[in-house]
């Protein structure tokens, strides 16, 4: 596969948070975020030390916790593909409890495996931590594909 795009840094960064609002918007089918900001879709991903305190862990999961855990997830493999034209599918396991396992794979290499727990409280203190850890989680999947891409390729 030949590379698409190559970014590093802020411009990974930045690339992640396009991609998160892409799909965010992507699944509005009613058109209520029409005309909102891209920092007014990406609110719910932000959770400072107190609103994370406030939420309890007994239970299960928000199903709007767990779906924006997808978009997360989601926006990381599609950044991987931008970066290496390569197909990073994700694949989650979770238990009702909030515990469980995130699984990004391409071809027949795992580039993301990420335990999840206490995923009642998923979020980011800021919207510069939140494209900072997705930037990260990318970089180490494109360079996991750029050091085994015969097993990528399968």
């Amino acid at each position: 596969m030949t590379d698409t795009t190559v970014a590093t840094g802020s411009d990974l960064s930045e690339a992640f948070l396009k991609t998160l609002v892409m799909l965010f918007r992507a699944e509005d089918s009613y058109g209520a975020w029409e005309g909102k900001s891209d920092e007014t879709i990406l609110a719910p991903f932000i959770l400072d030390k107190e609103a994370r305190a406030a939420i309890p862990i007994m239970g299960d999961p928000d199903p709007d916790t767990l779906w924006r855990l997808e978009l997360f997830y989601k926006a990381v493999g599609i950044t991987v593909e931008k970066q290496t034209g390569h197909i990073a599918s994700p694949i989650m396991k979770m238990s009702h409890e909030g515990f469980g396992r995130m699984v990004l794979t391409t071809g027949r290499l795992v580039v993301v495996s990420k335990h999840l727990r206490d995923v009642h409280r998923f979020g980011f203190p800021s919207l510069e931590k939140l494209a900072a850890d997705g930037a990260k989680i990318v970089e180490e999947a494109v360079a996991l594909i750029r050091k085994y891409p015969d097993v990528a390729d399968l």
